[in-house]
């Protein structure tokens, strides 16, 4: 756990007293997170996953906690939140801000198959649509401006072959400017870090989409493009042809793709390429003070965004 606040049964005893959960049985603290901290706990009436959040104030949450309702409510697979007997679903333990979900099905998966891929964009293209009637607004707080800044910061740091592979993105998408105000592509609420570890999957179905504090209001198709690079990507950063036809026939049998984000698709992976390029170099040579690195190769979308210029064939 990058950020850990400790959380005794003493603790959590009388927390639990203020939902109607039934009695602790066990606690046990979950090794992922960058930004969160998060524990396994077991109820008679169930297991459930408690998050303290580190960073993000109680006054933050609302958009994130209340989509994850609304979410749920219209059948998107979900840990949606649990209120208390106050009827919130932010409390407070630790003097941190919390939130509890149930445990769903599944588990992470490191090597998804095509079914898999499939079913992962038919659920995010549900969740687009389920979205679409959620009047939550949240700006993309790492869009194009954002990226464009932080490469800035970056170049003195890279060698320089690096450091022109990034400018040169980085004025790429600068002409194109995909942000959540170009009106010919498609928008809404988007995950944003759909990667394998932020779903949960039970078999070839998906037990639930988790992790939703980076969803925010943005294009749809930046964030099946996401999706799509980490979920098909295969280890010399290359796309498996397979898993990424599987995603996008899954994703196209809820919602088709608009002729506008077809002819858009290409210069969109390499926009969410760039995106994770630039935020893994950020976490590598300037990690925020108070938090664990984990050491994610920086240079693996710089190698997913040369198999996308290389590409003719899009798996459309």
């Amino acid at each position: 756990m990058s950020v850990f606040t400790t959380v005794s049964r003493e603790d959590l005893t009388p927390f639990l007293k203020r939902y109607s959960l039934g009695q602790l049985v066990e606690i046990k603290g979950i090794a992922a997170g960058v930004t969160n901290t998060n524990y396994f706990v077991t109820t008679t009436h169930g297991k459930y996953v408690l998050t303290l959040f580190e960073t993000l104030r109680a006054d933050e949450l609302p958009y994130y906690v209340n989509l994850m309702v609304h979410l749920g409510q219209h059948g998107i697979a979900i840990a949606a939140p649990i209120a208390n007997l106050n009827g919130d679903y932010v409390d407070e333990l630790n003097g941190k801000p919390t939130l509890l979900v149930p445990c769903l099905p599944g588990a992470v998966t490191d090597s998804p198959n095509a079914v898999q891929c499939a079913q992962v964009g038919e659920m995010l293209a549900q969740m687009h649509l389920a979205a679409a009637t959620y009047s939550g607004q949240m700006a993309n707080p790492r869009g194009p401006q954002w990226w464009s800044a932080t490469a800035h910061e970056m170049y003195p740091f890279m060698n320089e072959a690096d450091a022109a592979l990034l400018h040169a993105e980085v004025q790429l998408q600068s002409q194109h400017k995909f942000d959540q105000f170009q009106m010919n592509l498609p928008t809404g609420v988007i995950h944003a870090d759909l990667f394998r570890d932020n779903a949960l999957m039970n078999g070839d179905q998906v037990g639930g989409f988790i992790d939703f504090y980076y969803a925010c209001n943005d294009i749809l198709l930046y964030d099946l493009a996401i999706t799509l690079n980490d979920w098909c990507v295969l280890e010399n950063g290359d796309i498996d042809a397979e898993r990424a036809r599987a995603m996008l026939a899954g994703y196209q049998s809820v919602r088709p793709l608009t002729a506008d984000e077809v002819a858009d698709w290409p210069i969109m992976l390499r926009a969410a390429a760039l995106r994770f390029w630039v935020s893994r170099l950020l976490d590598f040579y300037k990690p925020a003070a108070g938090e664990m690195t984990f050491a994610k190769d920086p240079g693996h979308f710089l190698r997913v965004i040369e198999h996308h210029q290389r590409r003719t064939d899009f798996w459309l």
